[in-house]
């Protein structure tokens, strides 16, 4: 195996040696060349001869003469667009880009297409790649003459290629295209790409930059051709110097003067590393580098001369080290730029947990590892690979945030960077996840900013979601208890917003509840149910404080059945949209709607209840009409002498207390009001001894104005504890009804009132009165002096 790879090398070495001594070819037409000692004759620097011949292995500028360039002109087959033509350019570089950097991506992903198709190409017919073996990439720009070279080593175009590929927006049917790109342009910008996009002339985003285009291109079925255009028209011609290429494409940019800063080293790096550092060829950028390097010092080699002349009789004289001096020197050579390989195009058991934690540090900015993650390929109506990672903290500001789009998500085809803007990857209450999604089944617009076909982009966000989801299921105990102290009001988001997905976000929910401290899955808590129960049930409040103590819950802990606390805002909502877990429905105690399984005898004895108190349930009905529905015997009640429940589609104190709070809902919404205004149902304790009494006055003294200010003070109470706020008046009243009963228990003579201080009132008045009485007096002093 050995032998084998050796052999391999040795054969790669000799062919670059090949290439390196044939030299590729720059193109260039009418009065814009480039100079064959490009590189080299940069005065300011000192480049090694070495380097300007790895240049001239990748770009041979041979200067065009004037006899060539006038060759050229007359050879040259012109082609002038038609009127509507240049309109649709004008629009297409002025208004269907919105980043004019995005320039050099499409060229480097055309570039990137011509390689990918002759190595295809190589596969079945070898002697393809006889021409030139590297496959590459090279940029290389001359800012002094605003020059900007894309050379790759593909496949190549002939002449009618040339004129079929790049002059394809000179075809017939022009207009008519334009007027249904106009229609679609007035539907919305998304339609208008739509259409554009099924055109096809990314390569034409060059002239966001440059106003004249010049490509030659070598195809192995044809001679080497030039084809120029200033974006009005475009000219094609046989190139003059033969073969300088061997086999590819060079593109040279007239860039304009306001575009120049695409001309800088580091503006090109940044835009192959945020665009195309995971294409699958090498890109090089043509740059200088200082290094230090050791030379001779040249005083001290004459001075050793001299001495060596003096001592020419000593036979044995032993040589010595010659002096040297270190001086800084600027090497131009050729700079891989896209040396990170893409990890998610490599199977996951080939990928070691390091490399992972370094590419999510790399992609993100995080300094601590990530908490989850999930490397994947979907295959079916689209193929892509994915690389998602959950963080371990989400920032602080993501709910103020909540809805907008995001960059987390970044979309790859075919290893090109096309945005980071989408929002249609994930659903908002998982827009904390962030990693790469990379396909190469997705048809892309003229600039590659919007998608053409959006049905393949739901069924990537579909199979996105439930990959997601599986990989927060498997997230260890030992961890996820740090996932859902971060993400817990996602998941419950997702169970309110994403209706298909929320059996799968359910199994998900942990919730405090009456059985420990410790938080409970649904899937757990149905494992401990009793065997006759059908419902899970949950009470919400501000807090496990709170909850604890609901009149609700007092009889079902008694009797061992697990309560759920929902202590967060988001809780009632999140169960209040899920019907159902595991066949078991969910149920809100604090609801008029209750079922308790019971026996016969109990059954028995509550009907036996209802029955006793039915002369209090139908007074309490009567009286307190205004704010309840009817009062009824509770089949929940343990301690509490009397509870308020919502009906089936009101709101319990905890969901009216939250709206209240809400500052961004009108004060007069309709539906806020509403259920603001919305009766209840009292429920009354027919085994405590405080309803046992009223009960006994109702049926002595039903009028007694006693007995009704027992009743008002008993609906207050019953609807502070069960978590309602006191409307209209009503915590002034009950206030007052407090104090009255406070002045009976302290033996206060009831209508007592405060005493009034007269003498503090007169001292006032007599304080307020000397100063004015000094001020009167120094007015008709003054105005005696004025006499």
């Amino acid at each position: 195996m050995k032998y084998f790879v050796l052999v391999g090398v040795g054969i790669l070495l000799l062919a670059g040696w090949s290439h390196a001594q044939e030299g590729v070819g720059v193109g260039s037409v009418e009065e814009v060349t480039v100079d064959a000692d490009l590189g080299a004759s940069r005065e300011a620097s000192r480049t090694d001869a070495e380097a300007v011949l790895r240049e001239e292995e990748a770009i041979s500028p041979d200067e065009l003469s004037v006899a060539q360039m006038r060759e050229i002109k007359e050879r040259a087959q012109n082609y002038t667009f038609q009127t509507e033509v240049n309109r649709m350019m004008k629009l297409i570089i002025n208004s269907l880009y919105r980043n004019k950097e995005i320039f050099l991506r499409e060229l480097i992903s055309n570039g990137s297409d011509a390689l990918d198709k002759i190595r295809l190409l190589s596969l079945t017919e070898r002697d393809v790649l006889d021409a030139n073996s590297d496959l590459s990439i090279r940029i290389k720009a001359e800012p002094e003459k605003r020059l900007l070279h894309i050379i790759d080593s593909g496949i190549g175009m002939t002449r009618n290629e040339l004129i079929n590929n790049l002059g394809t927006i000179a075809k017939s049917g022009t207009a008519e295209f334009l007027s249904k790109m106009q229609d679609a342009e007035k539907s919305g910008a998304q339609e208008m790409n739509d259409m554009i996009g099924q055109f096809g002339v990314g390569f034409y985003s060059a002239f966001l930059v440059a106003d004249k285009v010049t490509v030659v291109s070598k195809s192995n079925a044809d001679k080497q051709h030039v084809w120029e255009s200033d974006a009005s028209a475009f000219s094609v011609a046989e190139d003059p110097r033969g073969d300088t290429l061997r086999r590819g494409t060079h593109i040279t940019l007239h860039v304009k003067e306001e575009a120049a800063d695409y001309l800088q080293p580091d503006t090109i790096r940044n835009l192959v590393k945020k665009y195309s550092q995971f294409i699958n060829f090498p890109i090089y950028l043509w740059a200088s580098r200082t290094e230090t390097v050791e030379e001779s010092d040249a005083d001290a080699d004459a001075e050793d001369k001299a001495d060596a002349d003096d001592d020419a009789q000593v036979e044995d004289a032993t040589e010595e080290k010659r002096e040297t001096k270190k001086t800084e020197k600027t090497v131009w050579d050729w700079e891989l730029m896209n040396d990170n390989k893409p990890i998610w195009t490599r199977k996951p058991n080939e990928v070691n947990d390091e490399e992972y934690t370094q590419f999510y540090k790399s992609l993100t900015k995080d300094t601590s590892p990530q908490l989850a993650k999930a490397h994947f390929v979907a295959e079916g109506e689209v193929t892509f690979r994915a690389l998602l990672f959950v963080p371990r903290v989400q920032p602080a500001d993501s709910f103020n945030r909540y809805g907008t789009k995001t960059d987390h998500i970044k979309l790859y085809v075919r290893r090109v960077f096309i945005t980071d803007e989408f929002n249609d990857l994930m659903p908002n209450y998982l827009a904390f996840i962030q990693g790469i999604v990379d396909s190469d089944d997705l048809p892309l617009n003229v600039s590659r900013e919007t998608l053409q076909q959006h049905k393949l982009i739901k069924i990537i966000k579909k199979k996105l979601v439930r990959k997601v989801l599986d990989m927060l299921k498997k997230i260890p105990d030992s961890e996820y208890e740090s996932f859902w102290k971060e993400y817990s009001t996602n998941i419950k988001l997702g169970v309110i917003e994403d209706p298909s997905n929320r059996s799968r976000l359910a199994k998900l929910l942990r919730f405090h509840s009456s059985r420990g401290e410790e938080m409970t899955f649904l899937a757990d808590y149905v494992a401990r149910m009793k065997p006759n129960q059908n419902h899970i049930y949950y009470i919400a409040g501000s807090s496990r404080a709170e909850v604890e103590k609901s009149p609700f819950a007092e009889r079902l802990v008694r009797r061992g059945y697990e309560v759920l606390y929902l202590t967060e805002a988001v809780d009632e909502y999140c169960l209040s949209s899920l019907p159902e877990y595991d066949g078991k429905k969910f149920q809100n105690i604090a609801k008029e709607i209750f079922d308790l399984e019971e026996n016969e005898q109990q059954k028995e004895r509550l009907e036996a209840y209802k029955k006793q108190f039915e002369p209090l349930t139908t007074w309490l009905g009567n009286k307190l009409s205004a704010w309840i529905t009817r009062a009824v015997v509770s089949r929940r009640l343990a301690r509490s002498p009397a509870a308020l429940a919502a009906t089936a589609f009101g709101w319990t104190g905890n969901m009216e207390r939250l709206a209240l709070s809400n500052a961004h809902q009108k004060a007069d919404d309709a539906q806020r009001r509403h259920h603001l205004t919305q009766k209840k149902m009292l429920e009354i304790n027919p085994r405590h001894p405080l309803i046992a009494e009223l009960l006994r006055r109702v049926q002595e003294a039903p009028d007694s104005p006693d007995t009704a200010r027992a009743a008002d003070t008993l609906y207050r109470t019953a609807a502070l504890r069960s978590g309602y706020m006191l409307q209209e008046g009503q915590a002034v009243d009950f206030a007052a009804a407090v104090e009255d009963m406070l002045q009976q228990s302290l033996g206060v003579p009831a209508g007592a009132l405060p005493d009034d201080d007269d003498e503090v009132d007169e001292a006032d008045d007599q304080a307020e009165a000397e100063p004015a009485q000094e001020e009167a007096d120094e007015v008709a002093a003054e105005d005696h002096d004025e006499l």
